[in-house]
């Protein structure tokens, strides 16, 4: 036996902690799911860009929301978008948003010794709208309504208050706006204007909601 094989293996106390400086939302309205993002990236107390895009689209019927280290999301989002253009050319259907989600916690499970730092939601339309939201440890959360980063605590207030099960696109649209707007008056790292994207049975949509004092 090798030196060091008796002793249990750990993860070093090094790590960095997962950093989830920005506010990301996701909610389920009819048959549409509607993702919403802050535009600001942050590294420590400076503003590193005003103009960031945390909505990632992976499919025509899929979106990612990046909550966290950008590289270690947009490798994720890669993978993520060759995997269903692979599935796609060897069965000849596409993988489902479940499928997408489940595939996406495999992944941060495999690497949870050294994690992707992110949180993340994943949300689209197969034959129905689904959201799912991930730790980056691969836990895998399914609801009608969700918030990731650091302004998230500010987001679920307002969500809770607002949401309903019979919400429109627009309703939720402008639900999505007071959430972001809420965590962009209490959280430093949430700013800069709002994106959003609506997917749907008819396809996928992007909005922007500039920022206003």
């Amino acid at each position: 036996m090798y030196p060091g094989w008796e002793k249990p293996i750990t993860p070093p106390n090094n790590q960095p902690k997962v950093i989830h400086g920005t506010t990301t939302v996701g909610i389920i309205a009819g048959d549409s799911v509607i993702l919403a993002a802050d535009k600001r990236a942050t590294a420590g107390t400076l503003i590193a860009s005003r103009r960031v895009k945390k909505i990632i689209k992976i499919t025509d019927r899929a979106a990612m929301t990046v909550s966290g280290l950008v590289a270690d999301a947009q490798a994720l989002a890669d993978i993520l978008r060759e995997e269903a253009r692979l599935y796609y050319l060897t069965h000849g259907i596409k993988l489902s948003i479940k499928g997408l989600a489940t595939l996406l916690s495999n992944i941060l499970f495999s690497s949870k010794w050294f994690p992707y730092l992110v949180q993340l939601i994943v949300g689209g339309y197969d034959v129905k709208p689904r959201l799912y939201t991930l730790d980056p440890y691969g836990s895998i959360t399914e609801d009608k309504f969700t918030a990731t980063g650091s302004g998230s605590p500010v987001a679920y207030g307002v969500l809770e208050d607002y949401y309903r099960d019979d919400i429109t696109v627009e309703e939720a649209i402008e639900v999505a706006r007071k959430a972001l707007w809420s965590a962009i008056r209490r959280d430093s790292a949430t700013g800069d204007g709002i994106d959003v994207v609506i997917i749907n049975s008819k396809g996928y949509e992007e909005r922007f909601i500039p920022f206003t004092r």
